[in-house]
């Protein structure tokens, strides 16, 4: 069954043409690795919590908007070889391709999918 890699992130709201182009970039690359593929939300109706919710996660701040995205994999083997060999990927270095907005707010997380209806 396949498997899913899992991300959240706080974006500058004014930063959403250049995140579009990087993660528009990281795809072709992840699928160049094996990725099936890849699906990047803006967020619209993303709630503030009182206990827990996306922006308390990400500790989004004023001005930025959360996006929730995740690419699909054949297999958690594929997935692993796929992310090792972008880690090597020169594109990748942090000087080529730098993310427009904050990595270490970043969540993520692979997963084995469960259901699939």
């Amino acid at each position: 069954m396949s498997y899913i890699d899992g991300f959240v992130a706080a974006v500058p709201t004014a930063n959403r043409e250049a995140y579009l182009e990087h993660a528009t970039l990281m795809a072709g690359i992840m699928k160049e690795f094996g990725a099936i593929r890849s699906v990047e939300c803006w967020g619209d109706d993303v709630p503030d919590g009182k206990l827990t919710s996306f922006p308390m996660a990400v500790k989004a701040e004023p001005g930025e908007t959360v996006v929730f995205a995740w690419l699909v994999w054949p297999s958690k083997a594929v997935r692993d070889s796929g992310w090792a060999r972008m880690m090597q990927d020169p594109r990748m270095q942090p000087g080529a391709n730098p993310m427009p907005f904050d990595g270490k707010r970043l969540i993520y997380g692979g997963f084995e999918m469960a259901l699939d209806l």
